[in-house]
């Protein structure tokens, strides 16, 4: 299956440290830009249905609001209770000022 890059966003449009809600394909995607990376994390905590793109994010983990829970932004894993299960994360590329995102292919390891 090839990959099936879709623009989630302008990279002028990310801030550092904040995540940016987009929706691609009706997948809930939180791009976020920090420690000079840009990733795509799926924007649904794994523990509550919240959009983990109201969280905070710091030292490459993104922060649930609603129960503290945090995922890294390169894994998916949580790092903490309350949640157990990782979420999805997307493959990115930048392609000229574009930021693209494959949620077709998630790179988080359930184990």
């Amino acid at each position: 299956m090839s990959a099936a890059f879709v623009r989630a966003c302008a990279l002028s449009e990310l801030e550092a440290d904040t995540p940016k809600r987009v929706e691609i394909d009706g997948t809930p995607v939180s791009v976020v830009s920090t420690e000079g990376e840009v990733f795509a994390i799926h924007d649904i905590c794994s523990h509550a249905n919240v959009s983990l793109s109201e969280g905070e994010v710091e030292d490459c983990q993104i922060e649930c609001w609603l129960h503290g829970s945090s995922f890294d932004l390169r894994t998916g894993k949580p790092s903490g209770l309350p949640a157990t299960r990782p979420v999805p994360v997307y493959p990115v590329k930048i392609e000229g000022g574009d930021v693209l995102v494959d949620v077709s292919a998630s790179l988080t390891q359930e184990n």
